[in-house]
């Protein structure tokens, strides 16, 4: 026989047999009991909590031959062909695919005929929200008004779709999120009745993955054991479900305690190039901040930690965070979070919020220039939040570059945003950008940018990860000016000789020319280039030039373009 998933191997066949939905299934199994059953029942609530399977024992049990206690038999005829899906008197109909009008007028016109077999017709329909709304206005008239011995059950995830005109003719059932604990249970039963071999803490993972949803726990469950060559370790677990390992997080937040933003940076490259989600990451740190707090608590809170996420080395660190910090750093977690399901930039996102929660005096400092600004964390204002730390973190790069050579600036030597300013400008080479400015084409620029993905790739990881918020924004025959959106990344590149001349050398190779690659700040570069045009314009070419600025002084792209290129290259034309 083929294999069969272990959600469907263990699907529930009695009431009993039914995690986490306690109330439900005693109400179900009272009125089937008393014979008080209802001609149409809504089942709601998310994927995977038991909807359709109690769909099925509901129709089981109203038709079983011989019921114990409102209980199918699984014995009788009915209850066993009703297990094979051989009853032709139970009907499965997925609306996702039989959602127009016709399907249920068909539905309509046959439930007047007697059941064939069975006591009762069951109609089950599944994802019941995606009917359309003549098909609803079609079901409507047979819940009012329904023939004897038929029964319709109605499953959904969105019970808010379903008109409430539909609601009202049902009994309305809300399936809730089965807990963690109740799925740890019903695993753990499950691989000791087939003698495999488990960590604890790899069903905790699972477990965690799982939602709320008992067939999803059961289908990573499933993963994991085939990953694992059907032994389930924690290892196998953290690699299906993409969860952080021990020592990826213990990395991550020891630097965080201690500051070191350099660091917690190289943590986050290796956490992101091991292909963890972004997202499931922000989650983890919540989640170890939640039980740190717990653990500073000092009372009986403490007991209530999840032990899969607080290993001893994480107990070890706590004392070196206090409540008000760990409040800070989730705070900040979760407007990062708003962002991350918003955006395609999520790197950026995770680098700004590690600098941040590695160095919490930044938000003291910003709180204390704008005391009465809310913090802002939609995402209409999450560029203007980018800009507004933009200064912040340039500032922390002294610093980071300090503290990760052992050493500690004192705070009253810590350079002011104009200091620090003064240090970008001393950082640039505008000799080099001149140079290039001097002989600057469009043909070249676009040439530049089709070699860069190429260029990317050439590099490690880390590298990647700083080049990517920056482009070619100017390009000549023999060199190309690079622009950084965040001063912090264009110093410790420019700073970087060895890196420098790696790019230099594979554009080289790439362009199959020597091309020199010039860096400069994303902020600085108008400025810049507005110096070159304003001292470098060819006087033998000036009148020239304002001859054709005024014959398109109403075309302000064509006076730059004369300006930064000279009219030797640009060739203006009239419509």
């Amino acid at each position: 026989m083929a294999y069969q998933a272990l959600y469907r191997v263990w699907r529930p066949q009695t009431f009993s047999d039914v995690i986490g939905q306690d109330v439900i299934t005693q109400t179900l199994r009272n009125a089937v009991a008393s014979q008080m059953t209802s001609h149409a029942y809504l089942f709601s609530g998310p994927r995977g909590t038991g909807k359709t399977s109690c769909a099925k024992i509901l129709a089981k049990a109203v038709n079983c031959l011989n019921p114990q206690d409102g209980e199918p038999c699984n014995k009788c005829e009915i209850c066993l062909a009703a297990n094979e899906n051989r009853l032709n008197d139970v009907i499965e109909i997925d609306a996702a695919s039989n959602n127009g009008v016709e399907e249920i007028r068909d539905i309509r016109d046959k439930v007047k005929y007697a059941p064939t077999e069975a006591k009762f017709k069951v109609y089950i329909i599944d994802e019941v929200h995606m009917l359309s709304q003549g098909a609803f206005n079609a079901l409507l008239k047979t819940l009012e008004e329904p023939p004897e011995n038929v029964m319709f059950i109605l499953a959904t995830t969105e019970p808010q779709k379903i008109p409430a005109t539909i609601i009202s003719r049902t009994q309305s059932f809300n399936f809730r999120r089965i807990s963690r604990q109740d799925i740890l249970k019903r695993m753990e039963f499950i691989l000791n009745d087939k003698n495999i071999e488990y960590d604890d803490e790899a069903l905790n993972i699972i477990a965690a993955s799982a939602e709320g949803g008992m067939r999803d726990a059961l289908s990573i469950l499933d993963q994991a054991l085939s990953y694992g060559d059907d032994s389930l370790t924690l290892k196998n677990a953290q690699e299906v479900t993409g969860a952080l390992s021990n020592e990826q997080i213990v990395s991550y937040m020891t630097a965080i305690a201690d500051n070191k933003p350099a660091q917690a940076l190289t943590s986050l490259y290796q956490i992101l190039a091991s292909g963890r989600s972004a997202l499931r990451f922000t989650e983890m740190i919540i989640r170890v901040c939640r039980n740190l707090i717990l653990y500073n608590s000092n009372s009986d809170l403490s007991k209530q930690m999840d032990s899969s996420v607080m290993t001893q080395e994480l107990l070890d660190i706590a004392n070196k965070f206090d409540n008000a910090r760990l409040f800070y750093i989730v705070d900040q977690v979760s407007a990062t979070q708003k962002n991350l399901k918003n955006s395609n930039q999520t790197d950026i996102y995770m680098e700004i919020l590690t600098v941040k929660i590695s160095e919490p005096q930044v938000e003291q400092v910003a709180s204390q220039q704008n005391p009465t600004e809310v913090p802002v964390s939609d995402n209409d204002n999450g560029n203007l939040e980018l800009d507004k730390l933009r200064d912040e973190v340039s500032h922390l790069q002294n610093e980071v570059k300090t503290l990760s050579n052992g050493t500690t600036k004192p705070a009253a030597t810590q350079p002011t945003k104009k200091a620090h300013h003064r240090n970008n400008n001393n950082r640039l080479n505008k000799t080099a950008i001149y140079k290039v400015l001097s002989n600057a084409t469009k043909n070249d620029l676009v040439a530049a940018r089709d070699i860069w993905p190429d260029l990317m790739s050439m590099l490690s990881i880390t590298q990647r990860a700083m080049m990517k918020v920056a482009e070619p924004v100017a390009a000549s025959s023999d060199g190309i000016v690079v622009a950084f959106d965040y001063a912090m990344w264009f110093e410790q590149v420019q700073d970087d000789t060895g890196f420098l001349q790696e790019l230099s050398d594979n554009t080289s190779k790439l362009m199959k020319k020597d091309c020199q690659i010039v860096l400069v700040p994303k902020v600085d570069w108008p400025k810049i280039r507005k110096e070159y045009i304003d001292n470098n314009i060819d006087l033998s070419n000036k009148d020239n030039v304002k001859s054709k600025k005024e014959t398109k002084k109403t075309d302000p792209t064509v006076d730059e373009a004369l300006k930064l290129f000279g009219d030797d290259i640009v060739d203006v034309k009239d419509d």
